[in-house]
């Protein structure tokens, strides 16, 4: 059964009838071919087939930290990434993201992004939907991730200067790990601050001399390293 949501999707959308065949999916991974049986006013009842081998997941689990950017920006940050395959997407508040937690919450904004999350599953073919996480302080976020070691997996990309210790993408390890974490500032960049209590946790990593747009950056980095890791 749809519900209202997706039953207005699927009959002012896309304009389907009874009889018309869909396939349907729980989100977790699993498929279904299916048929619209019965058409009400807020709802849609569907006959659910056989199973349907959905589009493949990417073998590493890329974890997208996101610095929360201005306006719809964090919007296309979220469907791109979803499109593209990473495994989760955890927004983060930073010193220069303009906005606070407080506000997020009062917006509902991560409501939203679960909703954009869904549609970008559904445009893509994918049959897993990434999950969007509670927002969170990019202190506590970076406290939280203190170890004696550093992965090569966990990463945070940085601009060109921002610290010594940083290394080019190319630079890192190109054997594939089974999960990893991206940690992608807002627009303003990250402060100094940031960059030094988080140069103990993260492996900070530069993208090639050019500046390049925040609402950009997280298509392009997890492009570059599914890459780097075999995965494209």
């Amino acid at each position: 059964m749809l519900g209202d949501e997706e039953a207005r999707h699927l009959t002012r959308v896309l304009r389907l009838d009874v009889g018309a065949v869909v396939a349907v999916f729980d989100g977790r991974g699993r498929e279904f071919h299916a048929v619209v049986a019965a058409i009400g006013k807020h709802q849609v009842e569907l006959e659910v087939g056989e199973p349907k081998v959905p589009a493949p997941e990417a073998r590493i689990a890329i974890e997208l930290l996101q610095a929360v950017l201005k306006g719809d920006k964090m919007d296309d940050v979220v469907r791109d990434a979803v499109m593209i395959g990473v495994a989760a997407i955890q927004p983060v508040v930073t010193a220069r993201a303009e906005v606070s937690l407080a506000t997020l919450q009062r917006a509902r904004r991560r409501e939203r992004w679960e909703r954009i999350a869904i549609a970008a599953a559904k445009q893509c073919g994918r049959a897993v939907v990434p999950p969007v996480r509670e927002p969170v302080d990019v202190a506590l976020l970076i406290g939280a991730a203190a170890d004696a070691t550093v992965p090569e997996s966990r990463v945070m990309l940085v601009e060109p200067g921002a610290s010594a210790g940083a290394t080019p993408l190319s630079g890192l390890d190109p054997a594939a790990p089974s999960q990893a974490s991206l940690l992608i500032g807002p627009e303003g960049g990250w402060t100094s601050d940031e960059v030094a209590a988080a140069a103990a946790s993260w492996r900070l990593v530069t993208m090639g001399g050019r500046t390049l747009r925040a609402d950009a950056m997280a298509t392009i980095a997890v492009a570059a390293l599914f890459t780097k890791w075999g995965e494209l």
